[in-house]
């Protein structure tokens, strides 16, 4: 199964699905003109992904910004993945930075919202570290 990787805009996260180590990621801002037009290649690509393999998956949220429109189809990404987690291995990791209290309690909706384990992680500002 290919690789899914999208390269980040101003508007749009980088997304990084490697399909054989079972690790993907979303990081940096999502505030998309479209939503369903960012959002649906990656559901459909999840859907793909979930039918080919039973491996262990490690999905990692590392978001600056999502604005209203991205956080509808996040909620959809989850709920579709916990339709898959039978025989599964599923890991959800929602990042936050320390001081972005929107973003760890957008994580915390999640994690009362669908039936999937979410773990809120706390990391440091990558660029402040340089």
């Amino acid at each position: 199964m290919e690789n899914l990787d999208i390269q980040p805009t101003s508007n749009t996260p980088k997304v990084d699905f490697n399909a054989g180590t079972g690790k993907l990621l979303f990081s940096g801002r999502s505030i998309p003109e479209d939503p369903g037009e960012f959002y649906d290649r990656i559901l459909s690509w999840l859907e793909k992904y979930f039918k080919a393999t039973n491996q262990e998956t490690e999905l990692e949220f590392r978001l600056e910004y999502a604005n209203s429109g991205s956080s509808k189809y996040i909620l959809e990404i989850l709920k579709d993945i916990s339709d898959y987690t039978e025989g599964k291995n599923i890991k959800v990791i929602w990042g936050y930075e320390a001081d972005d209290e929107s973003i760890e309690e957008l994580g915390e909706l999640y994690q009362n919202s669908v039936n999937l384990p979410i773990e809120l992680k706390e990391f440091e500002d990558e660029e402040n570290d340089e």
